[in-house]
């Protein structure tokens, strides 16, 4: 008989879940985490989350839900550092987590979930103490990052692969958001099949919708004219495209607005009715020239057709999706692409780059358009189609809707649950590492 999970030790270094996703490293891992945990907690499964501590003034312990608690460790100094930065922090943060459990009766957690290779060595220290499950979740591996880098980024260390190919060696579970990431796990990792499940992340039906009540589900068309607009001070008749995300050269964010300067070359009346609108903030490489986006806007001549703006809110966020006409994610790598999944519950089709996990958020030809490559020539002709072609723009805005709701929050911790209980009924011994985390940070 399995064992009922009461209560599950969830690990995210780099990143809090009380974050602001879409500005420096959070982003829709954060948004994940958030969401399991709520859900987990519904259910009766307690979940403490351990992040690693980024400010004197917050307490060691937040409540984000009934049943959900956010442990602030302290390892390092109190102020965000790059990710490059953070693992020769990480034996402080590992004795942080070990600290926490120790005030309870041995047994305390189930199992630990971590998030990201960092959280995943600490998880791999912890678990062997604990004599836990490890189920892993990678959200971004360096070799797949590597393989198709954006010009001018900088390329994951050499570090990160040795530890992200020790997290998979040591962790009981894996879990992978798409059918093409557990290959990759398998083919460029060396995990083991049986150990890797696929699990698809969800969106919050409850929250992304179209605008209508009338058009959730029904097949009728969502309204792109009404409040959502007025809200957010755009034109009722505007052509609006919309990119949401953190801002940095991975997202190609330039993409998007290489091909609108395109758009307007070959049809200068498009200026009168187009806005581009910019949600989201500098990250990663994207710091180092946090005004690089509106600086190419400028020199591109599309500067009075630009909106950017802060990171959102959810609620906010979900007005930004339907007062688009079209949601663009032009990424180089993407996981999963929670946010064109979240777009299309809005009714909002998505065009998007044909890479990793938005071949499966993005129903091709049914609720937005795949483009391979990231040549701007490529949007620009797409976008130009479905403003020129309303009826295919309100085929895809129906399909989009449909396609949304094949992913939800609630299926996800469905099967995340019979993982975890799949990891604690079949636990072998520990799998002894080549190296321990120390010299991985050293």
């Amino acid at each position: 008989m399995s064992r009922r999970i009461s209560r599950v030790a969830t690990v995210s270094v780099h990143t809090s879940p009380l974050d602001q996703p879409g500005t420096g490293d959070a982003g829709g891992m954060n948004v994940y985490i958030v969401e399991v945990a709520r859900r987990l907690a519904a259910r009766g499964v307690e979940v403490d989350i351990f992040t690693r501590a980024t400010s004197r003034a917050m307490p060691p312990v937040v409540e984000l839900a009934p049943g959900v608690l956010v442990r602030n460790v302290v390892a390092g100094p109190f102020e965000e550092l790059d990710k490059t930065e953070l693992p020769r922090h990480l034996c402080g943060f590992t004795s942080g987590i070990q600290r926490a459990e120790a005030a309870h009766e041995p047994g305390h957690y189930d199992l630990l979930h971590t998030h990201y290779w960092l959280s995943g060595q600490a998880g791999w220290a912890v678990k062997q103490r604990w004599g836990v499950p490890l189920v892993h979740s990678m959200h971004t591996m360096a070799k797949v990052k590597n393989a198709a880098l954006a010009e001018g980024d900088k390329p994951e260390p050499a570090e990160r692969v040795l530890g992200e190919e020790q997290v998979v060696a040591s962790s009981d579970q894996l879990v992978a958001n798409t059918a093409e990431e557990a290959h990759q796990l398998v083919g460029l990792y060396g995990a083991d099949p049986s150990r890797v499940a696929t699990v698809s992340p969800g969106v919050d039906l409850s929250m992304f919708h179209p605008e209508s009540s009338l058009a959730r589900g029904t097949g009728l068309l969502p309204h792109r004219t009404g409040p959502a607009r007025r809200r957010l001070g755009l034109p009722r008749h505007a052509y609006v495209l919309l990119f949401v995300g953190r801002i940095q050269p991975l997202k190609a964010p330039d993409v998007l607005l290489r091909a609108v300067a395109r758009m307007l070359a070959d049809d200068p009346s498009l200026r009168r009715k187009l806005v581009v609108a910019v949600v989201g903030g500098p990250s990663g490489s994207g710091l180092c020239r946090p005004e690089g986006l509106q600086n190419l806007a400028a020199d591109l001549g599309i500067s009075d057709v630009m909106r950017f703006e802060p990171p959102s809110p959810q609620h906010e966020l979900a007005d930004w999706y339907r007062a688009a006409d079209v949601t663009v994610v032009p990424s180089h790598s993407e996981s999963f692409g929670l946010v064109a999944v979240e777009s299309q519950a809005c009714g909002t089709p998505v065009v998007a780059s044909s890479v990793g996990g938005l071949r499966t958020a993005v129903a091709d030809g049914e609720s937005g358009v795949l483009i391979s490559g990231h040549d701007p020539a490529g949007y620009a002709a797409v976008l130009r189609r479905l403003h020129a072609e309303p009826g295919l723009h309100a085929r895809l805005a129906r399909g989009a809707v449909r396609h949304a709701h094949t992913f939800g929050w609630d299926a996800t911790v469905d099967n995340l649950l019979d993982v975890y209980t799949g990891a604690v009924d079949i636990r072998t011994s520990p799998i002894p590492a080549a190296r321990d985390a120390a010299q991985v940070t050293a």
